[in-house]
């Protein structure tokens, strides 16, 4: 989270807009909470370039929740789907989908630890998909997309973990969703964004909470919704919007990326797994020279207030996550430390 976004949070934690109370203790259907979640979605709107033809759905729950919630409102039985599977989470989402269709894997990388793309000429489409799910940027083997696949059937992207770091085409897709916990605000909340004319196919034993349309029609209150978690992403909207955008916020998350990248691809010592072309700018994974130091350079990071960089542990190894909120000066700490460390060990 961006430090002003915290600070002000903070500020306002016991008397939000002058009411005495905090925008925890407010009513959802409150005049001055309905009104803190349009000014959201429109300031999302704007980021993102989101026009008429989509839906915004504030939605409780992570994009895994999503995994079960996508067939289900855009798949009935004896349907199939296509499936990119290019790391854990997109692996993940096949395997959750297969409970309610026929998954048909259009390609994998598994192959190879999920450190490439697979060549487009080697997918396999179905035939009458009603969609096809991919995850533009997988956070734990920091395997990204440089490209949109090109599908008839609806396309569907996870963007968790990729969402808000630069401009994207929206109409290029039929649903985008968003886990808010790397560049949105605090964890629990979803968002969705939904074209229209994909709204209205719910299969009829769908749960009420994980209709879209039934979201879409009750403005996302169709439950009550993570109040706190949608105050502070608007608040993260604003800030982002004061800052450029995001083809300002773009030009500083390729300026973090290269200089992590650059220091470990001219190291001996330090390697990154990942084929360069679909490095990504979100996540970066890097191994050490030799594995029995790992402990000892968290330890040592750790001391330097620089936290959270284990690897996942299907990969091993470190991995920074340089998120949004991640100063440029915050990467420019941790490379003089990963550069003293290496010197220290030589």
């Amino acid at each position: 989270m961006p430090t002003e976004v915290l600070e002000r949070a903070q500020s306002e934690l016991l008397d939000w807009q002058g009411s005495g109370a905090s925008v925890m203790e407010v009513s959802h259907r409150s005049k001055a909470f309905v009104e803190t979640k349009r000014r959201a979605e429109e300031s999302l709107r704007r980021l993102l370039g989101i026009s008429d033809s989509y839906r915004v759905l504030f939605l409780q729950g992570g994009a895994s929740q999503q995994f079960s919630s996508i067939p289900i409102n855009l798949a009935g039985p004896g349907d199939v789907v296509d499936q990119l599977v290019t790391g854990q989470w997109s692996k993940k989402a096949r395997a959750e989908a297969s409970r309610y269709v026929d998954v048909n894997l259009v390609a994998s990388s598994e192959s190879s630890n999920f450190t490439t793309i697979p060549d487009v000429a080697m997918w396999s489409w179905s035939s009458g998909a009603a969609y096809c799910h991919y995850c533009p940027n997988e956070t734990i083997g920091g395997l990204e997309f440089d490209f949109v696949p090109v599908t008839e059937a609806p396309l569907v992207a996870d963007m968790s973990s990729t969402i808000l770091s630069r401009p994207i085409d929206v109409d290029a897709f039929g649903v985008i969703y968003a886990g808010a916990q790397k560049n949105i605000g605090p964890a629990g909340l979803c968002i969705a964004i939904v074209h229209n004319d994909l709204l209205g196919r719910a299969r009829t034993d769908a749960p009420s909470t994980l209709n879209w349309t039934l979201a879409a029609e009750n403005e996302s209150m169709y439950n009550t919704p993570p109040t706190y978690a949608i105050y502070l992403a608007g608040l993260v909207f604003e800030w982002l919007e004061h800052r450029g955008g995001l083809v300002a916020m773009e030009a500083v998350n390729r300026q973090k990326a290269e200089m992590l990248y650059s220091l470990i691809d001219q190291s001996d010592f330090y390697s990154n797994p990942t084929e360069p072309r679909y490095r990504s700018l979100m996540n970066v994974p890097f191994t050490l020279a030799r594995p029995e130091l790992d402990a000892l350079f968290l330890e040592h990071a750790e001391q330097e207030s620089l936290l959270n960089l284990k690897g996942h542990r299907s990969v091993g190894g470190m991995r920074a996550s340089i998120y949004n909120a991640v100063e440029k000066s915050s990467v420019e700490a941790l490379c003089d430390f990963m550069h003293r460390f290496e010197q220290q060990q030589a």
